[in-house]
């Protein structure tokens, strides 16, 4: 529910032009090469593969591979009057990135071999600088097609590259030939885990949302069997938590079928992830309005939020929108980590209105507080105290995860640590779920309910009537003045409800 999230975790803006998930299955649709040094690049991608039998022989070839599949390389016709140096594929497991490329006496470090290298005799000038691994035998893996003249399509030939260890590994298009900028790359590579097409930072994820649709499924029995029994003492509010309950169930449920046929396919389901992010957009923005509202003391202290209502409902639509681009961009589209300045421009209004939902639920519950203490409404006090107290700690934890958020990417710049990768969205998930659990437990349904509704003996003064953001003064009272009502009834030897009544009478 309180998701500050969002913040680390997106993807570019071409990602949600593509319609559809890439990752597993990496396609090229006419992808340009980038003059980068004195070699000119496309990214491949990039992906967490791991070996057919990690821990046991990792020698042994298995299921786990990279296979290139119909690339072609094309320059224009225009530019076919003359015969090429080859357009490679380059291979490599992130470990082993310094075995490309070189440099001569010191000097800057190149991808292509340099006139100095070649008098030195370690490469042939104009070719892709490299040098076998050490800790990979056989690696990396480079091989390539060149244009005959008046030739301006040439083929890579079809092949698959077995994963026999557990790693990052990245596929680059490379060439050194300034004729050729105007090459063009297409076709797809095919990668492959031994359990199945599901990239292996993301493989976790499909048990987690397994998990927890369980969690949802034992949470909404507890709760609806609530509902059952008491459904005529059942407030709006419980009705909202309902509805909460129920997007959740149904949001874990597709995200795991989403995991389910992207791993048996390698290609996301682009329907099931787009009402996933949907389910999971939508039960955010009501959990947000949800919070900010009990904080505000509709329901329970207050019949209705009067001129705050709009205001309230511009900040859950703006939220929605927002969000649901945001989530689309991380989720439709490439997987494969891309840089990007335009993913600034969606997240920022997302954690701006996630800081404003936060300031204003705690505004807001500082004067329901400060009001409830004046009127010496303990019981109702009580529970918003609890209901304050977990939502200050989820804000706390969720602060701190953002810092560990940051010190995790800054220190991860090549996605070493891809294998703990899905712990941050994994976090938030079951960050809400606490937080939504919390709230299930202060205002389950019961023949009490309707202790915590707003009643006509509240009106003796008028609640929060016309207020925005104002914090109101709290009034001086001693805690056995406020304790006094309870303790009476526990002496008379009535329940709660009789003690609500005795401190209604004394507000």
């Amino acid at each position: 529910m309180l998701r500050l999230s969002s913040l680390i975790t997106f993807l570019p803006l071409s990602a949600l032009l593509l319609l559809c998930i890439e990752a597993s299955v990496h396609e090229y649709a006419a992808d340009k090469f980038v003059d980068k040094g004195n070699a000119f690049f496309v990214h491949g991608g990039s992906e967490g593969i791991y070996s057919s039998a990690p821990g046991l022989n990792e020698s042994s070839p298995g299921d786990s591979f990279i296979r290139f599949e119909k690339i072609i390389f094309r320059r224009p016709s225009e530019l076919s009057n003359f015969s090429s140096g080859s357009v490679h594929a380059v291979v490599f497991e992130v470990e082993d990135r310094e075995t490309i490329g070189g440099s001569a006496y010191g000097g800057q470090r190149a991808v292509c071999c340099t006139a100095d290298l070649a008098k030195l005799g370690v490469c042939k000038e104009g070719e892709i600088i490299y040098r076998p691994s050490t800790n990979n035998p056989g690696w990396p893996h480079i091989f390539g097609a060149s244009f005959e003249i008046d030739k301006y399509v040439t083929i890579l030939q079809p092949r698959s590259i077995q994963i026999t260890k557990t790693g990052m590994y990245n596929v680059y298009f490379i060439h050194c030939d300034p004729q050729l900028k105007e090459v063009v790359v297409e076709g797809k590579t095919v990668w492959k885990n031994p359990n199945g097409y599901l990239p292996g930072r993301m493989a976790p994820l499909m048990n987690f949302y397994g998990y927890m649709s369980l969690a949802f499924v034992v949470l909404g029995i507890f709760w609806f069997s609530q509902y059952a029994r008491f459904w005529r003492e059942v407030l709006p509010l419980q009705n909202c938590i309902t509805l909460v309950i129920t997007l959740g169930m149904l949001e874990m449920a597709f995200w795991y079928f989403d995991y389910a046929e992207f791993n048996e396919t390698g290609v996301r389901p682009t329907g099931i992830t787009v009402w996933a992010v949907t389910f999971g957009t939508v039960r955010r923005t009501v959990s947000w309005l949800i919070i900010l509202i009990v904080s505000m003391g509709y329901g329970v202290v207050r019949p209705t939020l009067g001129g705050l209502t709009s205001k309230v409902l511009s900040l859950g639509g703006t939220f929605f929108v927002a969000s649901e681009v945001l989530e689309l961009i991380e989720n439709v589209g490439a997987v494969s980590d891309l840089s990007g300045k335009a993913r600034l421009f969606f997240v920022l209004p997302v954690a701006i209105l996630d800081a404003f939902f936060i300031i204003w639920i705690f505004t807001s519950l500082s004067s329901t507080l400060n009001k409830l203490q004046a009127r010496r409404m303990t019981v109702k006090l009580d529970v918003y105290r609890k209901f304050t107290n977990a939502l200050a700690v989820a804000v706390i934890v969720s602060v701190g995860w953002i810092l560990y958020e940051l010190y995790f990417k800054s220190n991860d710049v090549y996605n070493e640590q891809w294998q703990n990768a899905w712990i941050i969205p994994a976090f938030w998930q079951v960050l809400s779920f606490s937080l939504l659990c919390v709230i299930c437990a202060l205002w389950a349904p019961s023949q009490n309910s309707m202790r915590y509704a707003y009643s006509s003996e509240d009106a003796g003064e008028e609640f929060d009537k016309g207020e925005t953001l104002t914090l109101i003064r709290p009034s001086s009272l001693s805690s056995k003045d406020a304790m006094s009502p309870i303790f009476r009834s526990a002496e008379s030897g009535n329940d709660l409800l009789h003690g609500d009544r005795e401190e209604e009478k004394t507000a």
